[in-house]
């Protein structure tokens, strides 16, 4: 579970302190969740879909389906290539792209103004 919630930390562009103030947790507790030292207790999760309704429960605790809800898990379908992208459940204006390659180069991609 901890590497899901990695992945959605990572989805959303959270740091580890935001996501715990937003979930009103210690941010110590936070840590040893996402190391796997702790286990995430019931008031942890219920606090997680509270705050972040369009994250899939399912996936949190089983990693089965998609990360949000309503997303396709076909790997043929279309649709889901986009899905993998995680984008988050409510639109935001994107001004920068950057796309990081193996041999430690990026290019960066900027919005039109």
């Amino acid at each position: 579970m901890n590497r899901r919630l990695l992945q959605f930390l990572q989805a959303q562009n959270i740091t580890q302190a935001q996501f715990a103030d937003t979930l009103s947790v210690a941010r110590g507790s936070v840590s040893h969740i996402l190391s796997g030292r702790n286990k995430p207790g019931y008031e942890f999760l219920e606090s997680l879909a509270l705050h972040y309704p369009a994250l899939s429960m399912d996936w949190i605790l089983t990693g089965k389906g998609s990360m949000f809800k309503g997303q396709s898990t076909d790997e043929n379908d279309p649709a889901a290539l986009s899905d993998s992208l995680f984008l988050p459940a409510q639109p935001l204006g994107i001004k920068k792209i950057m796309v990081f390659f193996d041999d430690n180069t990026f290019k960066e991609f900027l919005a039109a103004e």
